[in-house]
């Protein structure tokens, strides 16, 4: 790795490569204001997954996103093209397939910066070992350390301060006046605190807390006197249902009946979000929302809602964090967990956030 391959003053075009999952899209946030910190004058663009850039329709620190999906040989060489066409000067690669270094590769993009992952290493002019302390430290500082790395290459910008690392989203008032349209046309009491609740996970059915304890809870939001939605994706729909037949006092769902940048802007009008291990949990979070997380498989030190405004509760087990996708006992580390203890929780953060505002 050579100094000189990194000139600041000739990067005018740069495209980041983002994560797969919504959630991790949230997690690069970060990375993405640290880059445009790093060269405020360049022409960022973010390449997502459909759907993923949603969350970022209000976000000032790039400057388009490039929409692309699929493995099939069209859909690849077609991203070949038009990152050719873009003629980009530097890729960031958050994602850490071997597919994004080899389109990077074919398109000609000079300098490729990336994670060592997925036997990609010659694809890539400055290929980053995998941090030792990955497993120990929240998924941010993972996105963060590849946008050090490039300071580090361009070693004659001046070197930007450390600082908190900053994933605040902004939602738009125009978006937040639609959130409150979609709610009233789908019959919800817009008077009423308004309780999201996201059963369900598209790539963990063990991150999954049980539906009758959602359910259970679902009545107890609504008997204090709270509008109570279903939130999530189409490929959650099945969950939500489950939930929904349960119920005492029926929730209104919303669950694949929204696009990412509606439930962002509905999450952020939420008196609070009550989640699973999920992309929703990042966005709540990244949002302002209050916004509780129930933890089972998964580890909270690196993938924990990253916001003062956040909270999680989990009743772990010595089998926890697994990271498994599916219980192969009993599910012990959800099932610990009762309606009551959520509700009481969440009771105390929506008192505690009504205090500060008042305050």
């Amino acid at each position: 790795m050579r100094k000189r391959e990194v000139q600041p003053d000739q990067i005018k075009r740069i495209v980041v490569r983002a994560p797969n999952w919504v959630g991790d899209v949230v997690m690069s946030v970060p990375a993405l204001r640290q880059l445009r910190c790093l060269f405020p004058d360049a022409h960022i663009t973010l390449v997502t997954r459909p759907g993923s850039s949603g969350v970022l329709l209000d976000a000032d620190f790039v400057d388009g996103v490039l929409i692309q999906d699929g493995l099939a040989l069209r859909s690849v060489a077609q991203q070949i093209r038009e990152w050719r066409q873009r003629k980009f000067d530097l890729a960031v690669l958050f994602q850490n397939a071997f597919q994004s270094a080899a389109v990077a590769f074919l398109a000609r993009v000079p300098i490729r910066i990336g994670y060592q992952t997925d036997r990609r290493g010659a694809l890539l002019t400055h290929a980053v070992p995998l941090p030792a302390w990955k497993n120990d430290q929240h998924e941010i500082y993972y996105y963060l350390n590849l946008v050090r790395e490039v300071e580090r290459l361009a070693g004659d910008m001046a070197q930007t301060p450390p600082s908190d690392p900053d994933f605040s989203l902004h939602v738009s008032e125009e978006r937040k006046r639609a959130a409150f349209e979609l709610l009233r046309q789908n019959a919800s009491r817009t008077d009423l605190p308004l309780v999201l609740l996201c059963p369900g996970s598209i790539n963990s059915r063990a991150k999954r807390w049980p539906a009758d304890r959602y359910a259970a809870l679902a009545d107890l939001f609504s008997e204090s006197g709270s509008q109570v939605i279903l939130m999530g994706s189409s490929a959650e729909a099945e969950i939500s249902k489950r939930v929904l037949s349960l119920t005492r006092h029926q929730p209104v769902v919303l669950t694949g009946k929204t696009s990412v940048a509606e439930a962002t802007s509905i999450i952020s009008i939420a008196d609070i979000l009550i989640t699973n291990d999920t992309g929703l949990a990042h966005i709540g979070s990244a949002v302002g929302t209050p916004t509780l997380v129930i933890f089972g498989p998964t580890n909270p030190v690196t993938t924990r809602p990253f916001a003062a405004t956040a909270e999680i509760i989990r009743q772990p087990p010595d089998c926890a964090p697994c990271m498994l996708r599916d219980c192969p006992i009993d599910h012990r580390c959800m099932t610990a967990i009762e309606p009551g203890q959520v509700f009481a929780q969440a009771r105390h953060m929506l008192l505690r956030e009504r205090a500060e505002v008042i305050a």
